[in-house]
């Protein structure tokens, strides 16, 4: 049974769009979504690295933080950070774990604009 050149390009330029599709949708899977949260610090855990950050909202998020987060507002990778601090927290979320990428103290920016 043979197959029409031209009907055989057009199946042969379907399957390349659907490999492409699939292509894009797994390389999308892999990128990491940005979240942010603001709110007031209720625990440090410095052993573990964690804070737990409750948002205007009421929802309490417990955020780890690595050797590779930024900080801002605060020294020595947030050891002055303590209960009652205002921060604003990029994280990342997989598999229910929120690993922070930038925490910055705005407390401490609330305070210099009010003097």
């Amino acid at each position: 049974m043979a197959i029409s050149l031209q009907r055989r390009n057009v199946i042969v330029g379907f399957c390349a769009f659907v490999g492409l599709a699939i292509l894009q949708v797994a390389s999308a899977e892999d990128e990491d979504l940005v979240h942010m949260v603001s709110g007031v610090v209720k625990h440090v855990d410095k052993g573990t690295k964690t804070v737990i950050v409750k948002a205007d909202d009421g929802t309490e998020h417990t955020i780890k933080w690595t050797e590779k987060t930024t900080w801002e507002g605060t020294r020595d990778a947030g050891k002055d950070i303590k209960e009652g601090s205002h921060l604003s927290v990029k994280y990342t979320e997989k598999a229910g774990e929120k690993t922070a990428v930038g925490v910055k103290d705005v407390g401490k920016e609330a305070k210099k604009a009010a003097q």
